[in-house]
């Protein structure tokens, strides 16, 4: 399946593409309020897009959608994911939205419709993406939080608010208190469930995968009958059953915290989605939640997340991509692997085990390693530099590209001159 996008690793404006559906998120009553004011970066305007955000594959509204997604409703920014069919899986964002959120946005979804080589159902997901383009998927990035007020959220479409969508290297991702909880894959997921993977138990069956639906299913009724998924929730239980999105709900519990979201929420410290899953880590699922563990055992979700993620111009410092207990956010970025930093600050990436690609900004860069130089093989090409550990499973082979600098635990180097 080829997913149109304008990111290669080689230029720091990596971009990546978004969706939309009908399904509910966790209950209500976890919402708090937000500063009204965008704190990244500020988004486009409707007077005309900026080079920036253009070169980010981010456009206005296309003529074929404005009519819906009008400028009173104040929609102003457009992506999208091309399909092999020649269709598209529509983002349409309100004015609040940074393109930073957009770009992060859309790389979930091309992460989640991304091939996993040699897995049951995700060697190739041409069919999940075809019929989320045929079933009119769109997803909306809306303006402030949850809380009724927005109202473009009774569009068709599925939302995704500006008060939950974190961004790499931005202080609600680095912190981690919940306040603003990262919940892109959550909503991201329901689209590809609901558009593209498909929902047993409606009058017709109007997805890809229905086998993999079915396993679903069946894990979603074993953790429900144990009680290890919507603990003490029966209101919502009730909620989601009379609108058939079990399946849909139960599935993103375990996504998100096979992909590390819920591990630094200390309010609920063994538990993920907010004491509704028995889960808490990745490798609780496997003790836990045997069922659950199964789904995400090579037969539709990778391992690591694919996409290149770009750390927010805001942030300056050490971004780790090494789990370390002491930095919250870790718990999710030890499952990246190919990061782009931007703006001007003077920053830097210290490495994990998954070969990373590592894009430089304007500033200065530092890749920051576990072992001492002579533990390593560098090799030097025409437009990017690789870094290779001799020791198995510490630090891989890293490809780093508009860096100055590495570091060892012995030594500092210079690139261009080593």
């Amino acid at each position: 399946m080829k997913i149109t996008y304008l990111n290669c690793f080689l230029i720091p404006f990596a971009a990546s593409l978004l969706f939309g559906c009908n399904a509910k998120s966790t209950p209500k009553g976890t919402v708090v309020s937000i500063e009204p004011t965008p704190p990244i970066n500020q988004a486009g305007n409707t007077a005309g897009l900026s080079i920036q955000t253009l070169a980010l594959g981010i456009s206005e509204i296309p003529s074929s959608l404005a009519s819906t997604y009008t400028k009173t409703l104040k929609f102003n920014r457009y992506t999208q994911v091309s399909t092999p069919n020649s269709k598209a899986i529509h983002i349409v964002a309100q004015d609040q939205i940074t393109d930073n959120q957009i770009v992060r946005a859309r790389s979930i979804l091309e992460h989640f419709l991304a091939p996993l080589p040699d897995s049951e159902y995700g060697s190739d997901k041409t069919a999940v993406a075809n019929k989320m383009s045929e079933n009119g998927a769109v997803l909306l990035l809306l303006n402030g939080v949850d809380d009724g007020t927005n109202k473009a959220a009774e569009l068709d479409g599925q939302p995704l608010y500006f008060g939950e969508m974190q961004v790499e290297g931005h202080p609600w991702y680095i912190t981690q208190d919940y306040a603003h909880r990262d919940a892109s894959y959550e909503e991201i997921l329901h689209l590809v469930h609901d558009y593209g993977i498909g929902v047993d138990q409606n009058t017709a069956f109007n997805g890809a995968l229905p086998s993999f639906q079915a396993e679903i299913r069946s894990a979603q009724i074993d953790a429900q009958s144990q009680n290890l998924w919507g603990m003490g929730a029966a209101d919502w239980i009730t909620e989601l059953t009379a609108e058939n999105s079990l399946s849909q709900e139960y599935l993103a519990a375990v996504v998100d915290v096979y992909y590390g979201l819920w591990g630094a929420n200390m309010e609920f410290p063994t538990t993920g989605m907010h004491d509704l899953y028995v889960a808490k880590t990745r490798e609780d699922i496997v003790t836990k939640d045997p069922l659950g563990a199964t789904l995400m055992d090579n037969k539709f979700f990778a391992p690591y997340l694919t996409y290149n993620a770009r750390i927010d111009e805001s942030f300056t410092g050490d971004f780790s991509l090494l789990f370390n207990a002491n930095l919250p956010y870790t718990h999710h970025a030890q499952y990246l692997k190919d990061v782009t930093l931007t703006g001007t600050n003077k920053s830097n990436v210290i490495v994990n085990q998954l070969n990373n690609h590592i894009t430089g900004n304007i500033a200065e860069n530092t890749v920051i390693f576990s072992g001492s130089s002579v533990e390593y093989q560098i090799a030097h090409a025409n437009t990017y530099v690789t870094v290779e550990d001799m020791r198995d499973n510490r630090d891989g082979t890293n490809t780093l590209i508009a860096v100055e600098k590495i570091r060892f635990s012995d030594i500092t180097l210079d690139v261009l001159s080593n």
